[in-house]
């Protein structure tokens, strides 16, 4: 029997924290990948991109493999791509670099520790390993098809906490940094002395399994000004919670923690190293959710860690959209160079109104959970993951890009018509 009356608390972090520089750094390097793709004419459904990024004070580290198009090659004076000892081509770490300097600009580094400009940008990338290559190319289960790019579990959920279909402690947490950071772009009064640095934490108590306050609220930010205290930053970011919890009540006693250590000048990867990867529950569901353990920024859509978790959580919400369940688990397995899932989970923790073994079958009715299907289904072979990088991959609106379309509900109709025809 689930719980009805329970405390919970989920996390976010902002787009300058040291590990979503690496994100954004990453996903910009993958989007550049993609755009490069549409722009020359080559097949975007050959890109391959795992890219990880490191970085410390005024230095980047972008290490990975990758498959691009031949712009993006080193060449030689007469034109010709310049090969190395192994004879693999080079990868020309201009562009690469080009794109790390707009991330971190466009987040707003212009600091001492760790400047857009003068920050040192190594790029160890090299193309992408034949065997890794063949398996994706090649599904050994399907002719013709892409297999999956690794092996590993991906999980979906959705709930009706939130209009978004996101669970609320989350939701609120990612809300409020979203809201100062809009303010911080905007020059909006003293918010544009904070800096792009930082973390925000929201326990919400949970009434009859429905959110009904929160009971505390927990904002760390960078500030620009060292002289302000603790004091002062609780004055100018209050307003901005406060607004990002206008539909959720703050309880009378709710506990305040508003840079609770204090000072905060020194702050993003001069402050703390960052590295990809590091913040997969921010990007999910803050807890209220299994995880399968992998990251999705850096990574193209062969890698299932990515499109698979995406198909997920389009299949979770599209069924709490339908009314068929309240709150829904999806878990989906697969293997390296094997196409399809090997297996489909669903559980609607009590809240289903069907049986979760009929919506097993109708998901895999209404979808292809290849990593072809997948890509087809979701339009994912576009320069659309540098948004993704920051406030979470979920819970997002759908751009006229094509971004977050795995948010869309248009699977609502024939989810219902797969249903009622598997219990007709």
């Amino acid at each position: 029997m689930a719980r009805k009356n329970y405390l919970f608390t989920s996390e976010s972090v902002s787009e300058g924290h040291p590990d979503k520089v690496c994100d954004r750094i990453s996903d910009e390097i993958v989007d550049l990948v993609y755009r490069e793709a549409r722009k020359t004419g080559t097949d975007p459904w050959q890109v391959r991109v795992a890219c990880e990024t490191l970085a410390t004070t005024n230095r980047v580290v972008i290490a990975g493999e990758v498959r691009v198009p031949d712009s993006l090659l080193k060449k030689d004076k007469s034109g010709a791509v310049m090969m190395d000892a192994a004879g693999k081509p080079v990868i020309n770490p201009s562009r690469f670099r080009s794109a790390a300097r707009k991330a971190i600009r466009s987040i707003g580094y212009e600091q001492d520790g760790f400047h857009w400009k003068k920050a040192k940008v190594d790029v160890l990338l090299h193309p992408q390993s034949a065997d890794i290559a063949q398996g994706v190319d090649n599904a050994a289960d399907r002719q013709g098809e892409e297999g999956a790019g690794d092996q590993g579990i991906m999980f979906g959920y959705a709930c009706t906490e939130t209009p978004e279909l996101m669970p609320a402690p989350l939701y609120y947490a990612h809300k409020i940094l979203e809201l100062m950071a809009d303010a911080r772009h905007a020059g909006e009064g003293e918010a544009a002395r904070l800096g792009p640095d930082a973390k925000s934490q929201v326990t919400v108590r949970y009434v009859d399994g429905k959110p009904a306050e929160a009971t505390s609220i927990v904002v760390s930010t960078q500030h620009l000004d060292a002289s302000w205290d603790s004091d002062k930053v609780r004055k100018v970011v209050e307003p901005y919670v406060r607004e990002a919890l206008d539909d959720l009540p703050i309880a009378r006693d709710c506990q305040w923690y508003v840079n609770p250590t204090g000072k905060f000048v020194i702050g993003g990867p001069d402050g703390d190293a960052g590295l990809t990867g590091r913040k997969i529950i921010v990007d999910t569901y803050g807890g209220a959710a299994p995880h399968g353990g992998g990251a999705f920024s850096g990574k193209d859509t062969t890698k299932v860690d990515r499109s698979a978790a995406y198909a997920a959580r389009y299949l979770a919400k599209n069924i709490v959209a339908a009314g068929l369940a309240e709150r829904c688990t999806i878990q989906l397995s697969y293997a390296i160079g094997v196409a399809q899932p090997l297996s489909v989970y669903i559980d609607t923790h009590g809240t289903g109104k069907v049986d979760e073994a009929v919506l097993e079958k109708a998901v895999r009715e209404v979808m292809d959970l290849s990593p072809s299907g997948i890509r087809r289904a979701l339009d994912l072979n576009k320069p659309i993951y540098a948004r993704t990088a920051a406030y979470g991959h979920f819970g997002r609106k759908p751009g006229r890009d094509g971004s977050f379309s795995w948010e869309r509900t248009n699977l609502v109709k024939p989810l219902k018509q797969a249903v009622k025809a598997l219990t007709d």
